[in-house]
């Protein structure tokens, strides 16, 4: 994935997030989140670092895939970036909104949930 002008004013752990989870590694967007973090995709919820990093890593070994980004929309609580993903998966072409809440304090993410 290329950064953006739109994607330079996220911050930094959705940034980071988006870049290393389109990566060869993508496990390594797993430091963007905090320790007691969730995650909900395609309908299961995710919780902790162990549950997340398995979660990243899985979807890239099951299908490759290019990412565009969209657009982002922001409100009080979240950040939601809306990407276009393209890929060997089936429908081959699909736009996810990816909605961020950071902690106030460390700045990563607490909360993400994936959704058509």
């Amino acid at each position: 994935m290329s950064l953006t002008t739109q994607s330079r004013t996220l911050p930094m752990a959705i940034m980071i997030y988006l870049e290393r989870s389109a990566s060869a590694k993508p496990a390594s967007a797993g430091a963007t989140f905090t320790e007691n973090a969730v995650v909900i995709d395609d309908g299961k919820t995710y919780m902790g670092e162990t549950a997340i990093t398995a979660w990243l890593a899985g979807g890239a070994a099951e299908f490759e895939y290019t990412t565009t980004q969209l657009r982002t929309e922001k409100d009080e609580s979240s950040t939601t970036v809306v990407n276009r993903v393209e890929g060997n998966f089936p429908g081959r072409s699909v736009d996810l909104n990816y909605r961020f809440e950071l902690d106030a304090e460390s700045g990563l993410i607490q909360a993400l949930t994936i959704s058509i």
